[in-house]
């Protein structure tokens, strides 16, 4: 009887931590590291090519975990790096093509009236397998498609660290 007893509750207990299980989810977020290294990869390109700017990197959920200003960066670099880099990581979208895609006239222009999304070029999603694992934004180069190569080149920096 003993034996049933036992058995019946490991069976209870299995099938309600698959229960517990199905009530989480698993997900990859860039470490601070990984951003860091990512910021400072991009305003060196950035300097590189003459210009002076500011670079955010954001987690997944849009939480700023990176933040570097060149300089001679402006002081407008901060908000508009961190917006581009919330913007890319919230639509899941480089913010360069958002700028399209929200022009005025077009079925999505509204996004633009939204008080966070910046659709600027400069900010791109940064990915690992299939999965968001958090945003970049560059601000401060002389035009929205050099800030997204600036971008791109900070994510080009992590890319071995994250297994591709």
């Amino acid at each position: 009887m003993m034996k049933k007893l036992g058995l019946a509750a490991a069976l209870a207990l299995s099938a309600g931590g698959a229960q517990a299980q199905d009530a989480f989810v698993e997900f990859k977020a860039l470490k601070p590291e990984l951003a860091a290294k990512a910021a400072m990869a991009a305003m060196t390109y950035c300097r590189g090519e003459g210009y002076q700017v500011g670079v955010a990197v954001v987690d997944r959920f849009g939480t700023l975990q990176a933040f570097v200003r060149d300089r001679y960066a402006g002081a407008h670099v901060e908000e508009t790096a961190r917006r581009k880099a919330w913007t890319s990581a919230s639509f899941r979208t480089d913010t360069l093509a958002l700028g399209e895609l929200t022009a005025p006239g077009t079925i999505f222009a509204g996004i633009r009236d939204l008080s966070e999304p910046l659709a600027l070029g400069g900010g791109v999603p940064i990915e690992h397998a299939g999965a968001l694992v958090g945003g970049i934004g560059v601000s401060g180069a002389p035009g929205p498609d050099l800030d997204d190569e600036c971008a791109r080149a900070g994510i080009a920096a992590i890319e071995d660290d994250m297994g591709f």
